[in-house]
């Protein structure tokens, strides 16, 4: 049940070891998908080897950005390249396999079905991970909780990265443009997608932890998570009981214009 016109949008700072068997994977589980590598100026020569890929297939694009400027930036500079030559559906996935290729249909079929944002959930009955050390299993367990609670989200992997998004949908982010250059980026994708009413389904996924490469995951990029989160929080709190004073104040005033009666 693949849409007629799908990008996969693969971020890409120094996963040469990586990216070729994910894009061969790729390429074997969803043929009719379009990719493109969107490559941060990677030291380790990443881009040049995407160059080579692409000139052997012809539905395998680069974009080259001038440096590295977070994964955030990386996506909305993926997802523009993918609205102005009008795809579909804009899908998000790690360069380096974490996200299991032949289960990209399983968000496709989502989206076919009605879903303005199909999220790959690990966090959902029937998802699961693999081979994550307790402490990063217990923080992403942590933040998601976190997320959900300060932001109202019935969400339970906001932070997942392995996503599809109907067009129209990625085009309303895109022109908002979300305040985020790291990982926190697909939490505020997220929240302004149910704060708009799309309509979000999760669906159960392997995520297994990468063989080749290192993480990008750094004390930085969570201090940044819990700071806008919570700021995000504060804001959204704010805003209800705004709301909620000044209900309360229009049916005062409509309780004290009553005319009393004798």
């Amino acid at each position: 049940m693949t849409p007629q016109r799908v990008l996969v949008v693969i971020p890409t700072y120094n996963e040469r070891d990586a990216l070729p068997p994910t894009l061969a994977r790729l390429r074997a589980a969803v043929p009719d998908a379009h990719v493109l590598v969107v490559d941060d100026a990677s030291p380790d020569g990443t881009g040049l080897l995407a160059d080579e890929l692409s000139a052997d297939d012809p539905v395998v694009e680069v974009l080259h950005r001038a440096g590295k400027e977070g994964l955030g930036p990386a996506y909305l500079a993926g997802f523009r390249h993918g609205l102005d030559r009008r795809f579909d559906v804009l899908v998000e996935m790690d360069a380096d396999a974490s996200h299991r290729p032949e289960q990209l249909p399983r968000l496709l079929e989502a989206v076919e079905r009605g879903a303005d944002l199909a999220i790959g959930s690990r966090w959902v009955p029937g998802g699961r991970v693999h081979d994550w050390p307790l402490p990063r299993l217990l923080l992403s367990r942590a933040a998601n909780t976190y997320a959900r609670l300060a932001l109202g989200l019935r969400v339970r992997d906001a932070t997942a990265g392995f996503r599809a998004y109907r067009a129209p949908l990625a085009a309303q982010l895109v022109e908002a443009g979300p305040a985020s250059q790291g990982y926190c980026f697909q939490v505020d994708m997220t929240r302004r997608s149910a704060r708009g009413g799309a309509v979000i389904r999760e669906v159960p996924i392997d995520f297994d932890e990468r063989t080749e490469g290192a993480s990008k995951m750094s004390s930085a990029i969570v201090r940044e998570a819990l700071v806008k989160v919570t700021l995000w929080g504060l804001a959204l709190r704010s805003q209800q009981l705004l709301t909620a004073l000044r209900y309360a104040g229009r049916l005062v005033s409509g309780e004290s214009s009553q005319p009393s009666g004798r």
